[in-house]
């Protein structure tokens, strides 16, 4: 993998695992933008969603096959500008753009795989509280995120308040929930029964045999809950790109069978697909989902609402209006439990989930404000 701009730091100690053991030898991938002020007070966390990284701004180039996924707000003079801000944007624990996950080799020379521990959001946070702690930053001026990014977020302002000023949540809920979750499990499913999938330890596979298309199909599903529904209709509708007649071998030159047809959003969705398989970890895609299932700010808090109540953070929270995955009734659930949020909107988009990386004037605007 081309390094590209990221940067590692290592944790010095064995991480703590929420649900028992330890993760030893874990190291984190990130990327900086603007200059750390000599206190460290001026720092900004910027968090990524599920398949996301750590490039949130810049330019596609060797080791980033895209521009950064929040390219248009990070940067200077943009809404969390640079030229004030000390951006930083870690690859998630359990990633596959360069921090630990189950593609990573243990120090016995061999890929995780199938042992990689399940992690939460917590753990996730834990390992970034240590990136915080090995780059001298006590406190964040701001922690941001959306989707997953905004679970984790969520998570820092919940369980270590004295070290985030300003909180932006953005797309994402309190505590996962049963459709949630319901929409997920068959992505799972999708990826452990391609026999290529080896129970997780297909690392050491040729070319081309891992769990690809399990992967494939993963992404198909998310990406129906990542977009509106009438922004869907509105760009595809019922169009047929094409169809195939297929004759069935016997006597009289074969008899006509249905026809079958190729819709013009399923080209779309297989578009994702491939794109998702040629870039991202079958394993981590797994441990991700899973830990994005085990969400739940309320766990061993009293719940969510005395959980929400230990935030000091000033904070603003988006939903979109059209997010089938993340309902904005779940952003307001938020906002209503935050002792401090200053701000709670609905931004209007078609564009259903992805409105948070899309929605750049509306958010951008949001951004702003809240970082003045």
């Amino acid at each position: 993998m081309a390094v590209g701009r990221r940067k590692w730091a290592a944790l010095p100690a064995p991480l703590g695992l929420e649900g028992g053991g330890v993760l030893p030898d874990v190291r984190l991938a990130y990327e900086s933008w603007g200059r750390l002020a000599p206190d460290a007070s001026n720092a900004v966390l910027v968090l990524h969603g599920l398949t996301g990284d750590s490039h949130a701004s810049g330019p596609a180039m060797p080791g980033h096959p895209t521009a950064g996924w929040w390219d248009a707000l990070v940067g200077p003079g943009r809404a969390v500008d640079t030229d004030r801000w000390f951006v930083l944007a870690p690859n998630v624990l359990g990633g596959c753009q360069g921090s630990t996950g189950p593609a990573s080799t243990t120090r016995h020379g061999h890929p995780w795989g199938s042992r990689f521990p399940a992690l939460t959001i917590r753990d996730q946070v834990a390992a970034e509280a240590g990136l915080a702690d090995a780059l001298g930053i006590r406190t964040w001026a701001a922690v941001l995120g959306g989707s997953m990014g905004g679970m984790r977020a969520l998570e820092w302002a919940v369980g270590r308040p004295d070290r985030v000023r300003t909180l932006g949540v953005l797309a994402c809920s309190a505590a996962a929930t049963a459709d949630q979750i319901a929409w997920s499990v068959p992505q799972l499913h999708a990826i452990r029964s391609d026999p290529h999938w080896r129970g997780g330890d297909y690392y050491g596979a040729p070319a081309g045999r891992g769990p690809h298309r399990g992967l494939g199909n993963a992404r198909r599903i998310a990406h129906v809950t990542y977009r509106g529904g009438a922004e869907l209709e509105e760009r595809f509708g019922r169009r047929i790109e094409r169809e195939k007649r297929h004759l069935v071998p016997g006597g009289g030159g074969g008899a006509p069978t249905p026809p079958i047809r190729r819709y013009a959003v399923e080209s779309y969705l297989d578009h994702h697909a491939q794109k998702l398989v040629h870039r991202f970890d079958a394993g981590s895609y797994v441990a991700l989902t899973d830990a994005m299932n085990r969400h739940d700010v309320g766990r061993g808090r009293g719940g969510v609402d005395a959980a929400l109540r230990r935030v000091r953070a000033d904070a603003f929270v988006l939903g979109f209006s059209s997010d089938r995955l993340f309902p904005p009734y779940e952003q307001h659930r938020i906002a209503r439990g935050l002792p401090r949020c200053a701000h709670f909107s609905v931004v209007e988009s078609p564009t259903g989930h992805d409105g948070f990386l899309i929605e750049h004037e509306q958010v951008g605007a949001v951004l702003r404000q809240a970082l003045r």
